[in-house]
């Protein structure tokens, strides 16, 4: 009976760990100065509640006992290394005093520790890329091959980048605060991208065995919110519209087996309109300020979807007339990818498919499994059945989704000749 119960105990630690660690690690981040030293002080935290919890039972408030636990140990470690370092010992004892009475319960507002970590990941002294790559990495707890997948570029690369904005911070001494008034607009950008980001991982994940991840999605929705009372700019109120827009889908793209559902078989009975009519509200207020920028118009795109009874009857002309002026503000082959789709709605799949040839050609998107299941799609339309096997069979060697990877499976066999499945049988 007891090893059940420190079983289920350990259990318990990890969903906390799950749930609250990039909380807690950017508490910590605040309370230490220094990433590598929260890293071990939260990895050493979790370890003592593995062997504490299962004798001494859970503490009231489990999040404020690990940040405590972990600011201790910290310290002590510090204590323990200055022999060889004597400044160590200084830092430690400078450290004790500037944190013993620091509030370590959970804050709201601006001062939520996750959000200040997010603005001092944005420091301007920081590349674009570097800002977002550390931010999705150490806020938000993605792997490097994750984000890596989101910048369609290499691990090792990534790696590189974060170790090297990890030490412009601390050889730059960037504050971890939350900026000035004065100061949030040039740091806006950065921030929102980082946000989209990490809501596009958790509504199509780059990779694993489940379609999302909403334990991303809803984090980025509610940093979006947490932003937006902060600062309610139109890109804001835009993207904070936008991700609602697409959670409202969330339960209708996969079946009950966890496989991936087109937009065109959705059941949109299963769509939240409670999101959609909040999500549609905040696109009018970011189109009526007549500041709008790229996130107002992708939300606007996934409003005109929401609003449509059926993927027939979507105003595709308008979508098209609102990518136009996308690609005019954010230029990207993935924006001009989506354009391809909607334009073969509008004009015929032969118009799509040769926008997406064209992208193909370019090379810029020739390791991207999605624009070669396009392609196959197009070519099923245009009935080239031995093409789109081809071009399904491109993006299966591709993905790294394993729902994705079963659609393409099924697409490839409903390809195949005769013959070919005479000898399966």
């Amino acid at each position: 009976m007891l090893e059940a119960t420190a079983s289920q105990v350990r259990s318990q630690i990890d969903t906390i760990y799950q749930n609250e660690s990039r909380r807690v690690f950017a508490t910590l981040i605040r309370l230490l100065g220094d990433f590598d030293r929260a890293e071990d002080a939260l990895q050493d935290a979790f370890a003592a509640a593995l062997r504490q919890w299962p004798v001494d039972g859970f503490p009231a408030n489990p999040r404020a006992w690990l940040v405590s636990t972990g600011r201790f140990k910290a310290i002590d470690s510090m204590r323990r290394q200055a022999r060889f370092d004597a400044s160590l010992a200084v830092l430690a004892h400078q450290l004790e005093i500037d944190t013993e009475s620091a509030e370590i319960a959970e804050s709201g507002g601006i001062e939520d520790d996750r959000l200040q970590l997010i603005f001092t990941c944005c420091n301007p002294a920081l590349s674009q890329d570097a800002q977002v790559a550390l931010t999705l990495r150490e806020v938000c707890g993605l792997t490097t091959e994750e984000i890596a997948r989101c910048y369609l570029t290499s691990p090792s690369t990534l790696a590189q980048r974060i170790v090297r904005a990890k030490a412009k911070i601390r050889d730059a001494r960037i504050p971890y605060r939350v900026p000035e008034p004065d100061e949030l607009p040039e740091r806006l950008d950065a921030v929102l991208r980082v946000i989209y980001l990490v809501f596009t991982e958790g509504y199509a994940a780059s990779n694993g065995d489940s379609l999302t991840r909403p334990d991303l999605s809803n984090e980025a929705i509610r940093l979006g919110r947490m932003l937006a009372e902060m600062l309610p700019e139109p890109e804001v109120t835009g993207l904070l519209g936008l991700m609602l827009l697409h959670e409202s889908r969330r339960t209708a793209r996969t079946s009950p087996e966890g496989d991936l559902v087109l937009l065109e078989d959705q059941d949109r009975a299963r769509w939240d309109l409670g999101l959609i009519e909040e999500g549609l509200a905040l696109v009018k207020t970011a189109f009526s300020t007549r500041r709008f920028g790229a996130y107002s118009i992708q939300a606007a795109i996934a409003a005109l979807h929401a609003e449509a009874p059926s993927l027939a009857a979507t105003d595709w002309r308008q979508i098209v007339g609102l990518y136009d002026v996308l690609r005019c503000l954010t230029p990207s082959p993935v924006v001009e990818l989506n354009r391809a789709a909607a334009v073969a709605m509008r004009d015929g799949p032969a118009a799509g498919l040769r926008l997406i040839d064209a992208i193909l050609d370019s090379g810029e998107l020739a390791h991207y499994s999605l624009a070669h299941s396009a392609r196959g799609a197009l070519l099923v339309r245009l009935g080239r059945r031995d093409e789109a096997r081809a071009a399904y069979e491109l993006a299966l060697n591709l993905t790294r989704q394993e729902p994705e990877r079963r659609f393409l499976l099924r697409r490839i066999e409903t390809l195949a000749s005769p013959s070919e499945l005479l000898a399966a049988v």
